[in-house]
């Protein structure tokens, strides 16, 4: 298969190399589906050093390995996912479709634990790859504890040529301007021919924002294990597990049907999952398209009227620089008609 076909693939996929769920709610699953709760860890740590290697450790476990030649739908506008897992509710709204922009609101209102998260995939195509380069900014804010911790995202590297393959690259810093540190984590993988670097490799280090020293430094594999060394007694520690992470996981289940939105990923996509797991093509091709064309019409129909769509759960604003970012109308997240079991 040509260059050209390759990036077509990944522009306007049919149904058949479609994962059966919607990238709201793969982007959801980062935050709630895990084996382990690593996200009251960053709180329930009692020194501003232990939470910030807590939250390292949180923001690692937050990747999943992507499925090369498989995606999930593009979300409509509009388009919501809400989730329950024990005290975590997390909601998500795609705020943006030209070009595609999802909001993530998440809060335990128990532990006063908040995420607010926007995201802008911007595709770039350099001759063997095509780097989609996540933008937007990251929060995690510990409100018992004052402090709010910026991060951003490593960018979602679909390598074309020699082997085909897919696996988040860049660099990443997370930072908490109310206690003084900061991290800088950088995520690699094998180079063009395959002969230098580490599939999955993440390596980087925590350091003082203001004198630069480096307190710890880290390495390992993200989707295996991080070991953190302590560079004032050099003791080794593992920090990150990902089979804590990956294993035990369950599978969402509807807790109260009427209190599903019509927005809701699983509703908006229901039959063109359903047909993608008979591997009924047609029935796939033609759910789709009705989908799409829904969308359409509704365009038409605002151009019209001279209607402007309007976020129902986000503000959404736009810096100078073409980021986007996005904040929350309420400060909790209900709990939702969709949870996660424990057991």
């Amino acid at each position: 298969m040509g260059i050209s076909m390759w990036v077509l693939l990944f522009v306007q996929l049919p149904p058949l190399f479609n994962l059966p769920k919607s990238h709201l709610q793969c982007y959801g699953e980062t935050v709630y589906c895990m084996g382990t709760d690593m996200l009251s860890r960053c709180n329930q740590a009692d020194s501003p050093v232990d939470r910030f290697i807590s939250v390292v450790a949180w923001n690692i476990s937050t990747l999943r390995p992507p499925i090369f030649g498989f995606v999930p739908y593009n979300p409509i506008l509009g388009e919501t996912h809400h989730v329950s897992r024990a005290n975590l509710n997390v909601l998500l709204e795609q705020i943006s479709h030209h070009p595609p922009v999802s909001a993530l609101h998440a809060t335990d209102e128990k532990q006063k634990i908040q995420l607010i998260w926007c995201q802008q995939c911007v595709p770039k195509f350099n001759g063997i790859a095509v780097v989609n380069e996540v933008r937007g900014k990251r929060q995690l804010k510990l409100l018992s504890r004052g402090e709010t911790y910026e991060m951003n995202s490593p960018n979602l590297l679909i390598r074309l040529l020699p082997t085909p393959g897919v696996d988040w690259d860049g660099d990443v810093r997370i930072r908490c301007p109310e206690n003084g540190l900061e991290a800088e984590l950088h995520y690699g993988h094998k180079s063009f021919l395959g002969l230098r670097g580490s599939h999955r490799s993440v390596k980087g280090k925590i350091l003082e924002t203001t004198t630069k020293r480096t307190l710890f430094e880290f390495n390992g594999n993200w989707d295996r294990t991080v070991t953190m060394k302590d560079n004032t007694s050099g003791k080794l520690t593992v920090i990150y597990n990902a089979e804590e992470v990956y294993s035990g996981l369950k599978t969402p289940i509807v807790n109260d049907l009427q209190g599903v939105r019509s927005t809701e990923s699983a509703a908006v996509w229901s039959e063109l999952s359903e047909a993608l797991m008979r591997h009924d093509w047609e029935k796939a091709n033609e759910t789709k398209n009705a989908v799409e064309e829904k969308q359409r019409e509704l365009l038409r129909e605002r151009e019209s009227k001279g209607e402007t769509w309007v976020p129902q759960h986000f503000t959404l604003t736009r810096n100078k620089d073409g980021v986007w970012d996005c904040l929350p109308i309420h400060q909790w997240v209900p709990p939702a008609p969709i949870i996660v079991p424990l057991s």
